[in-house]
């Protein structure tokens, strides 16, 4: 074999990872659209982050281009874009603060946790739960929708800027009881199985 096919490839290189990383360079430009209150820039811009959110999955499936990194990366990228956007729109007003306190409170009590367990016992593996999928959901419906309403007074816009608030609220909440759940329950199994496999 050549030294060239013994390389490893690039992960950077990958179709899925290209879009991840075109998301977080979106974030500067997300957010300066919003500072300068030009809300429909910053909701196509943010629609656009969205579809690369969801195309990078796809691309990874179809093409078999799954990376360690881009594992790493997708939740990193989709945690700078939704947390730096919750603390501009509580700056310009347009989310409670109280909402945003939550999830960053959410957000730095599981990387406080993953890193206590990772320096204690090497854990690395944190699959994402039902309820942070859907936590994560109702974040980005939440902002796609306060953004939105900057454009519309629609009733219907309204009324699903007052529901996704609170969706995000009670989903911060559970998601985090359950991360907590899982930590706590997760090491002892571990433990269980350990002893046995001697």
């Amino acid at each position: 074999m050549t030294e060239a096919s013994n390389a490893k490839p690039n992960p950077l290189r990958s179709a899925p990872n290209l879009l991840t990383l075109m998301r977080i360079c979106m974030a500067p430009f997300l957010v300066a659209a919003i500072l300068e209150r030009r809300f429909e820039t910053g909701f196509i811009l943010f629609v656009v982050a969205g579809l690369t959110d969801a195309l990078d999955g796809i691309l990874a499936r179809v093409l078999k281009q799954r990376t360690v990194f881009g594992q790493y990366l997708d939740p990193v990228a989709d945690k700078l874009l939704l947390s730096t956007l919750f603390l501009v729109l509580s700056y310009q007003r347009l989310i409670p603060l109280r909402v945003t306190v939550l999830v960053f409170g959410r957000d730095v009590g599981i990387l406080m946790v993953a890193a206590i367990l990772y320096a204690a016992t090497g854990r690395r593996e944190f699959k994402p739960s039902m309820y942070g999928k859907a936590n994560t959901f109702a974040q980005v419906v939440t902002i796609a929708v306060v953004l939105l309403h900057q454009l519309t007074q629609a009733p219907w816009v309204v009324a699903l800027r007052s529901f996704s608030l609170w969706a995000t609220i009670l989903l911060t909440v559970a998601s985090g009881l359950n991360y907590a759940w899982m930590v706590a329950h997760r090491p002892s199994a571990t433990a269980a199985n350990g002893h046995g496999s001697k």
